[in-house]
């Protein structure tokens, strides 16, 4: 069983039999289908089936000369509302599978993203004949959650959001000099991260860490699209995956200035979740990339 199927409500499947006719259901009955030659003349396929609002399986997988379809791979999906980012996208194929990492290099957070690739076949597509191009495309990044957390936000006012503003504006500009061989800009990153240990090294001995770290975005484990995240909930709406009934929160978060979306199991989610509050969680990063 795919670990993140209970995202999307699918927590009760636990038996090959049942995980079968799930797939079974999904490529007879299917809500989108993309099939594309590939260079070596294979037919690949991807195949998608909706259980709720922006959410569902997606298949992918092969046929042959019989027009038999051979399953590779299967995932839960979720699509967000939101563009995350604006950026030039790099793709590598997954060893010993149908699917795609995307990656590309963010500014806000100093690190380079690495997500998986929900719309495979538009990608396939678009390689096969020969469009895909180094250019800047618009991605819209989601993430799974198997479970999480609420907490309540840090009380900040008007003037303290402000100099945040303009504080993370300035970092953005120096990690983008960095990166093109700025010394100064090194330099300056480095006193300032001097700085921040400081401050947090003295108020960690009264105050709780959550207390002085608002939202955070780091990578989480060995799997490259896995990350441990804390964000500001914007947006909330709890929906219904309508083959088993089960309730899941799709929620709208600002993460270290990434508007991103979050789908977890109401079951998972400890706490409520409102506008307002801030979401702390592990997720599986998925990005649709609009071709």
């Amino acid at each position: 069983m795919h670990k993140f199927l209970g995202s999307i409500g699918f927590s009760k499947l636990n038996k090959v039999t049942e995980i079968d006719m799930m797939i079974r259901k999904t490529m007879e009955s299917y809500d989108d289908k993309i099939v594309v030659e590939d260079e070596s003349g294979r037919l690949i396929s991807q195949i998608s089936k909706n259980c709720g609002s922006d959410m569902g399986i997606s298949v992918c997988g092969e046929y042959d000369e019989e027009n038999q379809f051979y399953r590779d791979l299967y995932f839960p999906f979720f699509r967000g509302a939101n563009i995350s980012a604006q950026a030039e996208v790099s793709f590598e194929r997954q060893i010993g599978r149908e699917s795609f990492a995307a990656a590309y290099e963010d500014p806000r957070i100093g690190i380079t993203m690495i997500f998986f690739l929900q719309n495979v076949g538009e990608y396939l597509n678009m390689v096969s004949r020969g469009e895909v191009s180094r250019v800047p495309l618009s991605i819209q990044l989601v993430g799974l959650a198997q479970e999480g957390i609420i907490l309540f936000p840090i009380k900040k006012d008007k003037k303290m959001e402000e100099e945040y503003k303009e504080n993370t504006k300035y970092r953005n500009q120096l990690i983008t000099a960095a990166r093109s061989g700025d010394e100064d800009a090194m330099e300056n990153l480095t006193l300032e991260d001097i700085d921040t240990y400081s401050m947090i090294s003295r108020r960690i001995e009264q105050d709780d860490i959550l207390t002085i770290v608002d939202t955070y975005f780091m990578p989480y484990g060995l799997e490259c699209d896995q990350y441990h995240i804390l964000g500001d909930i914007l947006n909330v709406a709890l929906v219904k995956n309508n083959i088993t009934g089960e309730e899941v929160y799709q929620m709208e978060l600002l993460c270290n200035d990434i508007h991103m979306d979050v789908c977890v199991n109401k079951n998972s989610l400890f706490g409520e979740p409102e506008p307002g509050r801030r979401f702390k969680g592990v997720i599986w990063l998925q990005g649709y990339v609009n071709f």
